[in-house]
């Protein structure tokens, strides 16, 4: 990812903490030049084998980030709730997902090396299925005999315009804020040359009326971005291209479906409250991540901090 970055001009910083000849911990980050508050981020990270690295990386990151002309640096590690990083205060604002929505595919012993026949996988599959929330299902059946079809592209980056035109007119109904296509272009021409990254396209007659980007490593397939037309509201052409995609990763021997972020439990007013009801009826659990923390390096990070209070309210996180 860090040369995703790189390519839409952000220079990625990359930190290991050693002991001898063994690596303790290791981080990237990006330098974010926002009109808010100039910072350093940390996307989940930094990871740890042991919490001595904490104190060498932070003080590395810290150091970078003042040479940079930073307000603070924003870090969003990929730990479990309640953890905290000394000196830093609560981010007014998620840098990435925290209420993180997964589905698990295969048993532990299967993880720890023993392989599934295609009889078994079948089975799996089947029994996945009937998992499912009832009116999930019927809605992956209802697309089926509507019709729809989903296939994973054989040429990703000739095919991605298509999903840019639907993520354009996505952005534009639920007013987010998007990645450039610059980014998604990087993305997907790095990734999926290595096999690491599909593109999922979901046709109702001659049109693609829904698309996804799915991202596979080490086990885990993820679903980091999707869209789809207006044009067609009733057809629930979503549905059945999520429930491919999992049966896919099923087939790949994959252990984990990561659907990503979803609203927090209770939460009345949330941005992720429309996906939080598509994603939970496929199945799975929830992990909760630690909150995203600032370490401030500027007394003008206060009003950074006030900035971003106002517009969390007005996102309704």
């Amino acid at each position: 990812m860090g040369e995703v970055y790189r390519s839409t001009g952000q220079e990625p910083l990359r930190l290991e903490a050693r002991s001898g000849n063994e690596i303790e911990g290791i981080c990237q980050a990006i330098t974010v030049p926002a009109r808010r508050g100039r910072h350093l981020s940390v996307p989940y990270g930094p990871l740890l084998k042991r919490g001595e690295a904490l104190e060498p990386l932070l003080a590395e990151l810290c150091r970078y980030a003042k040479e940079q002309r930073c307000l603070f640096v924003r870090i969003s590690p990929f730990w479990t709730k309640n953890q905290s990083i000394p000196g830093s205060k609560p981010s007014p604002l998620h840098l990435l997902a925290e209420h993180l929505w997964y589905l698990p595919l295969t048993q532990p012993d299967v993880w720890q090396g023993q392989k599934e026949n295609d009889g078994s996988k079948q089975r799996k599959e089947e029994e996945l299925f009937m998992q499912l929330r009832k009116t999930t299902r019927n809605l992956v059946r209802r697309a089926e005999r509507e019709g729809v079809t989903v296939e994973a592209s054989r040429d990703p980056l000739r095919d991605l315009p298509l999903f840019l035109a639907l993520h354009e007119e996505t952005r534009k109904r639920h007013h987010f804020t998007p990645y450039t296509d610059a980014f998604f272009r990087a993305q997907v021409g790095l990734f999926a040359p290595r096999s690491e990254c599909t593109l999922y396209l979901a046709r109702y007659g001659n049109e693609v009326i829904a698309s996804s980007i799915h991202m596979h490593m080490a086990g885990e397939t993820s679903y980091h971005h999707g869209a789809s037309t207006d044009k067609y509201g009733k057809i629930p052409a979503s549905y059945l291209l999520q429930w491919t995609a999992i049966a896919d990763a099923l087939r790949r021997s994959d252990h984990i479906y990561n659907f990503w972020g979803i609203a927090p439990e209770g939460a009345k007013r949330h941005p992720f409250r429309g996906v939080t009801l598509f994603k939970t009826g496929f199945g799975g659990k929830m992990l909760e991540l630690t909150h995203c923390m600032d370490v401030p390096l500027s007394p003008l990070y206060h009003a950074t901090r006030a900035f971003e209070y106002v517009r969390k309210w007005r996102r309704g996180f």
